[in-house]
């Protein structure tokens, strides 16, 4: 099931059944000359709802957060960001709005590393603010949080490894690139040539710095290699992860 296609009587029905839910998480930032600008939100979402459509029974998928920690992007036209402590606060709203209804397990499937430092610290403010709470836990429901980067299963990533043994990169890479254009096949880049073929590796820092060492956006990648054919073979695995991962968190 998906929230923003759902009644709220079909999410009430949902809560006397399970307590979880799924948040794709991502990013709007720059990937590159052939990579889409919200890949990163995007590629969680495509997971997500793929493994939903495999397991409608047993996934509920809530809205993508779509707009993360991406300031060092910002000197590339179409990124779009939040501050950490923007993110920090509108992700406790959200966890807040969800345990308000019965949710007790969120499960933040993320697709941007430069949110990971700033969904952990969400989660320690979510918590603070529980401890903190006068009320201790009289009348409160139990909260588990988790974040999981759709890349870091380990079949994933073997499997990305085998497409791409070179060039796969940091950013922008083949596999997150492919992921997309598997979802969005007409907007597929398919002639974009890069020099060099593989961009440099490196470390980030300010938007100023990041547009000077790595200018056309990439990291580490050839994402020349991308593909639809590839893309489908990525998302089938993460699905299938996914939805084991999800069944052992709500349990």
């Amino acid at each position: 099931m998906r929230l923003p296609v759902s009644t709220w009587p079909d999410i009430e029905a949902w809560l006397k059944k399970s307590k979880t839910i799924v948040v794709p998480i991502g990013s709007m930032e720059q990937h590159g000359p052939n990579g889409f600008i919200g890949t990163d939100a995007l590629c969680p979402e495509i997971i997500a709802n793929h493994a939903e459509s495999l397991a409608p029974d047993d996934l509920l998928i809530g809205p993508t957060f779509n707009v993360g920690c991406a300031q060092h992007h910002l000197g590339f036209p179409g990124t779009i960001t939040l501050r950490p402590s923007t993110m920090i606060a509108a992700m406790a709203d959200w966890t807040e709005s969800l345990m308000r209804h019965g949710f007790e397990r969120i499960y933040w499937f993320n697709g941007h590393g430069g949110n990971i430092s700033t969904i952990e610290a969400a989660f320690a403010e979510i918590h603070a603010r529980r401890s903190f709470d006068p009320r201790g836990a009289d009348n409160r429901p139990g909260l588990s949080l988790k974040r999981r980067d759709w890349w870091d299963f380990k079949e994933v990533m073997g499997l990305c490894n085998q497409l791409y043994p070179v060039g796969h990169g940091s950013h922008a890479t083949a596999s997150e690139v492919s992921v997309t254009y598997w979802a969005y096949p007409d907007r597929e880049r398919q002639h974009t040539e890069m020099s060099p073929k593989i961009a440099p590796n490196g470390t980030i820092s300010d938007a100023v710095s990041y547009r000077r060492d790595f200018p056309d956006g990439r990291i580490g990648s050839d994402p020349t290699q991308s593909n639809a054919a590839d893309g489908e073979k990525i998302v089938a695995a993460a699905a299938k992860c996914l939805i084991e991962d999800v069944a052992r968190f709500g349990a």
